[in-house]
């Protein structure tokens, strides 16, 4: 149980709460269910599964679970680079949020209102859009009445923008400018790291135990929020957007590219962490079972999401009297912009604010938890003391944070944000991660064999898997994979910011030697590998492609042992599994 609550803790995060409702309404509404749900079956759960029984079978973290094919060793030294990139700036929206939760605890919310230090004349509280007419109206706005016109009001800006972009980022103009760095912002990194330190140090135990509150207590806060959300003027206009389909929108490759990441970065693929956290597992748990319990747990908490996000966007496109696409935008700014404002219009807003962003805190702590839990795991597994005892690992787990927490320095400046958004679309994007996705398949289903791991399976949970998982490992999921990853290419455009700031060519340099950082490791140690070992080029084949067994298979690949958990076969496939054991 402590695996499932780790996995869905893990699995379950801010991708579910603001990526995937933008997305829906952004790709055709209800019709980007029908991309998603195909992928889900073809690509999410395969490749889930894979990971999970991987660790569980080989009892090791994301890099020595690939001894079942030395040559790929690579493969979990790229997952481990994904995930330190991905622990590095995933915590920031953490950091924003403790920042949010603190400024709540007051009597009025100081995004509610104008007048304060860093607001600009362009401020206002109430727009009135719908007294607006050609001409010029009388609108209050917080400190008293103008006469503005239609061009005018609609330059204005929202306190909660405001509050966002001079308070919280102190936004510079340019990559180039990092600016000042922010005290208040340092110490609320600090606080979060030593949280995350003090909740993983002990290992998979006390992170099981936590993730109890932290996987569940977010369902709880998700359900008040649609109750209440679902009472408001607007909200049905909101749902309706939401589920509204446009069919047309089937035939762009965008929808497929943004159905197919979503589901690779929320089941949170290609980190390493699955593996780390199915290495935790008994050798006979049922992981083919948990692999769909967690699958279907994370696209209904997606779907249900949505409908949250959206009751709350219809309220606050009814309210200020625009249409819903102008209300929602994706990433950080849905969480920090949407929500801090639908709080200020309900009653008791302090409370409804620190309601939402100790929730949403939570979301994030539980999938940075599991995150750093597999980096160090991983380590540990790279560099083996058996009788160093949990001070060595306490230890890595200090150095690992206090690394991390000096990179997430170079994203509380003035220029943070830009630097965030490379790492957020370069280092764990969806490339990076289909092209991890892909290479896992192969090597598991053409080199080590997709029906010797299916036997590996059948002798921990007592049975074989549907042929539909062999056959995805095989084929369907690398197709999905490649024709998605070229789409991705071919469909490339230079990362911009908030839809107006365009990134210098230098910055998305950067963006891809992240992205390659990883990329890269696997075809590297391959070569490497290669060059290293003596013979002919099929003798280093042979010789770097046979797995490396642990003590335990010894025990659980004996001749008795595997009669107890395979139903009886011919003579001849018996013979032939037990060679593959010897």
């Amino acid at each position: 149980m402590d695996f499932i609550m780790s996995c869905v803790g893990f699995a379950v995060g801010l991708g579910n709460v603001w990526r995937f409702p933008y997305l829906c309404y952004k790709n055709g509404g209800g019709v980007f269910l029908i991309p998603y749900l195909l992928i889900v079956f073809v690509g999410g759960i395969p490749v889930f599964f894979l990971e999970v029984a991987l660790g569980q079978f080989m009892k090791q973290g994301g890099i020595a679970a690939w001894n079942i094919a030395p040559l790929f060793k690579g493969l979990g030294l790229a997952s481990m680079v994904i995930v330190f990139f991905c622990n590095s700036y995933y915590i920031m929206i953490l950091v924003w949020g403790l920042f949010y939760l603190v400024h709540s605890l007051t009597d009025t919310l100081p995004w509610a209102t104008c007048g304060h230090s860093w607001n600009t004349e362009q401020c206002t509280e109430l727009f009135h859009l719908e007294l607006c007419l050609n001409g010029t109206t009388n609108v209050s706005a917080g400190t008293g009445a103008f006469n503005l016109s239609c061009a005018d009001l609609a330059n204005k800006r929202s306190p909660v923008i405001e509050f966002w972009e001079n308070k919280v980022l102190r936004l510079s103009g340019d990559l180039s400018e990092p600016g000042e760095m922010n005290w208040q912002m340092i110490l609320c990194l600090v606080t979060t790291w030593v949280v995350v330190y003090f909740c993983i140090w002990k290992g998979v135990k006390s992170t099981g135990k936590i993730v109890y509150f932290t996987a569940l207590f977010p369902y709880v806060v998700l359900i008040l929020l649609l109750v209440h959300g679902v009472t408001l003027p607007g909200a049905l206009g909101g749902i309706v957007y939401y589920l509204k389909p446009d069919w047309s929108k089937l035939a762009e490759a965008q929808v497929w590219i943004d159905a197919g990441t979503q589901i690779f970065f929320s089941y949170a693929i290609g980190l390493g962490a699955l593996t780390a956290l199915g290495s935790y597992n008994r050798f006979h748990n049922n992981c083919y079972r948990d692999a769909y319990i967690l699958a279907v747990i994370n696209s209904s908490t997606s779907f249900f999401a949505g409908f949250v996000v959206f009751s709350v966007l219809g309220f606050m496109a009814s309210e200020q009297g625009v249409d819903i696409s102008k209300v929602a935008e994706s990433g950080p700014g849905l969480a920090f912009i949407a929500y801090p404002k639908a709080v200020t219009l309900m009653p008791l807003s302090p409370l409804w604010a620190t309601l939402f962003f100790f929730m949403l805190l939570v979301l994030g702590l539980d999938s940075q938890f599991v995150g750093v839990e597999g980096f160090i795991t991983g380590i540990l597994d790279l560099f083996p003391q058996p009788g160093a005892g949990s001070l060595r690992r306490e230890l890595t787990a200090a150095i690992c944070c206090v690394v991390c927490c000096l990179i997430d320095l170079s994203m509380v400046t003035q220029g943070g944000m830009y630097v965030f958004q490379l790492f957020d679309n370069y280092s764990a994007s969806g490339i990076t991660l289909l092209w991890q996705a892909f290479w896992e398949c192969v090597v598991i289903a053409w080199v080590y064999g997709a029906d010797r791991f299916m036997d590996d399976v059948a002798r921990m949970i007592g049975y074989r898997p549907l042929p539909f998982m062999k056959w995805c490992w095989a084929v369907v999921t690398p197709l999905v994979c490649v024709g998605i990853f070229v789409f991705h290419v071919v469909n490339y455009k230079p990362l911009t910011y908030n839809k107006t700031y365009v990134y210098p060519w230098w910055g998305d340099a950067i963006g891809w030697v992240l992205a390659l950082s990883s990329m890269l490791c696997i075809p590297c140690t391959v070569i490497y590998k290669l060059l290293r070992c003596k013979g002919s080029l099929r003798e280093r084949w042979q010789l770097l492609t046979t797995p490396i067994w642990g003590h335990h298979h010894l025990e659980y690949l004996t001749p008795e042992a595997e009669a107890k958990l395979l139903a009886p076969e011919p003579p001849k496939e018996k013979a032939t599994l037990f060679e593959t054991v010897i």
